[in-house]
């Protein structure tokens, strides 16, 4: 081999190396085709070019990349079944076609129809290679006359046959791709319409639970929602906070049992009849446990959410970690509504009753990091600093319309996180 050989095949080898990059670069699929053509064109000297897929929808050949055609990519062009199989059996032999004989011999190629002879010449080109992939016909590259109007040796027939190889699996891979995020996105379409229905038929749910109580009207929407702030300002991922706004939702859900008289007793209910109430945490439980939920917890949070780290809660007397971290998020939103909205029996507590109710009780009936969580969203809320307006929406603007207003929950947030006892049930 002389040095003019071996100086063309290191050329060609060079050129292969940055056809493999640029087919392994994924990201842009009209970026890799037009860049492997470049490849193929610079290595060989050749003058004009074109790579067409091969839609198999449409039954035509669509030019994705050109060069040396014009400004306009060529018209794409139709293919009947019989091309289309003559074509695979053309790219099959030898592993790239490249024995395809010359755009301007395609006249009497058997194998061709007349539509698809014209169109081919009429592109000038020398060489029309088949891709093939696995036996799936998926294009063609087509390739000009070389700049110094010499003949394609059998050894540039050669390195074009290995470059229509890599162009190939460049493609049908990109086609997997295409083929796989439409079904992604499809999937996800899915999933996200299923998880819509579960969520309103969550919220549904939780409106017939509350119509059963005429004096907390919205408690299970607000709980659930309060949830859902909770956890989105833990830094808790979607899947979670999302899970920890049904169980909110449905917390309550064991009062479908209860009587209606004592669920909407206008007075302090007596002993029996708070025995009768304090039994919805665990028929909660009972009524969801057999559903199949997108999180575990949920079932847990409807029967814990009454449970206190001090172990005084109900139903079970657990304490701290025996406690699901969600069912006292929830605990802590719950006892914040409840707080926070007047009943026949209880007048709706102002904002420094709340604050000071937090103060006394976390670390003995609510988990310290909720609480903080809570009221760091509202003083957001005060700052201006949230996107959406909650807690201002659900409690009215008047209810934090006080000069002290944001002095109080920082005062709060200080003594939380200094206070021995409140980070002593911290999870």
């Amino acid at each position: 081999m002389n040095s003019t050989d071996t100086a063309k095949l290191l050329h060609a080898f060079s050129a292969l190396a940055d056809l493999g990059e640029q087919v392994a670069d994924t990201r842009d699929f009209g970026q890799m085709v037009r860049s492997t053509l470049h490849v193929v064109l610079g290595s060989l000297g050749v003058r004009r070019g074109a790579v067409a897929e091969h839609d198999a929808a449409t039954s035509t050949l669509q030019f994705v990349a050109s060069w040396g055609l014009g400004d306009q990519p060529p018209a794409p062009i139709p293919l009947g079944k019989e091309d289309v199989e003559a074509l695979v059996a053309g790219g099959g032999r030898g592993g790239g076609g490249t024995d395809a004989p010359p755009a301007r011999a395609l006249a009497s190629a058997e194998h061709f129809g007349a539509r698809v002879t014209r169109a081919l010449a009429a592109l000038g080109a020398e060489i029309v290679t088949p891709l093939v992939v696995h036996g799936e016909f998926v294009g063609l590259i087509l390739l000009g006359g070389k700049a110094t109007d010499e003949p394609f040796s059998p050894e540039e027939r050669e390195v074009v046959r290995t470059m229509a190889r890599h162009i190939g699996v460049g493609i049908y891979n990109h086609r997997l791709l295409r083929e796989l995020d439409k079904s992604a996105t499809e999937n996800r379409k899915l999933y996200d319409d299923l998880r819509d229905i579960y969520r309103s038929t969550v919220r549904a749910f939780a409106a017939a639970i509350d119509s059963k109580d005429k004096y907390t009207q919205g408690h299970s929407e607000r709980v659930g929602r309060y949830s859902e702030i909770i956890a989105r300002e833990m830094g808790w991922d979607e899947g979670r906070v999302e899970a920890v706004a049904v169980g909110g939702y449905l917390h309550d859900v064991g009062k479908l049992v209860v009587e209606r008289d004592i669920i909407n007793a206008p007075y302090k209910i007596d002993a029996k009849q708070s025995s009768e109430l304090n039994r919805h945490p665990a028929a909660g439980y009972d009524i969801l446990i057999p559903i199949q939920h997108p999180d575990a917890d949920i079932p847990l949070m409807a029967k814990y959410h009454h449970e206190r780290l001090d172990g005084r809660g109900y139903p079970d007397g657990l304490t701290r970690d025996e406690i699901p971290l969600s069912a006292r998020l929830v605990n802590v939103a719950d006892s914040f509504d409840a707080m926070t909205t007047e009943r026949t029996y209880k007048r709706r507590k102002g904002l420094p009753e709340v604050v000071d109710d937090f103060r006394r009780n976390t670390g003995k009936q609510f988990e310290p990091a909720p609480v903080r969580a809570l009221f760091r969203a509202i003083l957001r809320e005060l700052d201006g600093e949230a996107g959406e307006r909650h807690f201002i929406r659900l409690l009215g603007k008047e209810y934090f319309d006080r000069a002290d207003s944001r002095e109080l929950i920082a005062g709060l947030l200080h003594d939380l996180e200094t206070d021995d006892l409140a980070t002593a049930g911290a999870a």
